[in-house]
């Protein structure tokens, strides 16, 4: 795995590692909007701590997924609206599981649900959510502000070229790589941010060899 280290992509999406996993920053004026929760929550105030940005001025969080890695920070965010896919909550309630007798978990319930193709809009951010289910049964994309792509743990990245995803971890693999078609004729998209295998600035680059399965 292959995430970037902490500091700015750009002038407006900020990037904070966390062992083997990304969390991302999207800037909204004074206030931020988060791409996940980070993996360890001590790591991430301290990351917030070194780029001087206090938790309260994230505004809102949304989950790609609410595996355990991408989570844990969420204490920290009392100040945050929280937001994942409708589907995620099967993957709360026991309806789906990764381990059998094992359901993931969430620090705080009080999250509003995304359904399908939904357009949200926080501050002057426009967020386009895009249902990518199989590494979890309610794993989501987000497009952001028309040229950002988040897609959480789906695929990966190699010499610049979508892969697959680590099959071990997904809870139905073939309806992973199903998934990652959906996200390959994307218009006007620029950069891919994946949470484990880093940063495409070359999304046409990106995805030019991938093969609907």
């Amino acid at each position: 795995m292959t995430p970037v280290d902490t500091g700015n992509l750009t002038q407006d999406i900020i990037a904070i590692k966390n062992d083997f996993a990304n969390m991302y920053l999207i800037k909204d004026s004074s206030k931020y909007i988060a791409i996940d929760a980070g993996k360890d929550l001590n790591v991430i105030e301290t990351e917030l701590k070194k780029l001087k940005i206090d938790p309260c001025d994230i505004e809102a969080v949304l989950l790609t997924h609410s595996d355990m890695d991408h989570v844990a920070a969420l204490p920290l965010f009392k100040c945050s609206k929280l937001y994942m896919a409708r589907n995620e909550e099967k993957m709360l309630n026991g309806e789906m599981q990764k381990v059998p007798g094992y359901n993931n978990s969430l620090s705080r319930k009080d999250y509003t649900l995304l359904d399908d193709q939904q357009t949200l809009n926080i501050g002057s951010v426009k967020i386009f959510g895009i249902l990518t289910a199989g590494h979890t049964s309610g794993s989501m994309c987000f497009q952001v502000n028309v040229k950002y792509l988040f897609t959480g743990d789906i695929l990966s990245l190699h010499d610049g070229k979508l892969g697959q995803s680590v099959k071990f971890f997904d809870l139905d693999h073939d309806l992973t790589t199903k998934s990652i078609s959906k996200i390959t004729k994307i218009p006007n998209v620029e950069y891919i941010l994946t949470s484990h295998w880093g940063v495409s600035r070359d999304y046409k680059y990106a995805v030019s060899e991938w093969k609907d399965q």
